[in-house]
């Protein structure tokens, strides 16, 4: 499990990189899950947490993008 002050380190594109990462990783769990093989099932949580907080991250910056772009058009 990562933690938000290392995903608050990573800069946006990459950021937006390990999103898309976690995704795979989810669909490929998932996948896996399917098929019976259940040994990966607490590893979806962390996964899923993971995926949430980079989000979280992406979408907090998109809003302070916003707000101090209405600030500068005042």
């Amino acid at each position: 499990m990562t933690k938000v002050t290392e995903f608050r380190e990573l800069p946006s594109e990459q950021l937006e990189e390990r999103v898309r990462d976690l995704d795979d990783q989810v669909f490929r769990l998932r996948l896996q899950m399917s098929m019976g093989q259940t040994e990966a099932a607490n590893k979806m949580k962390d996964l899923r947490r993971d995926r949430a907080r980079a989000k979280t991250l992406l979408r907090e910056r998109e809003i302070e993008a916003m707000r101090m772009q209405v600030e500068a058009d005042g």
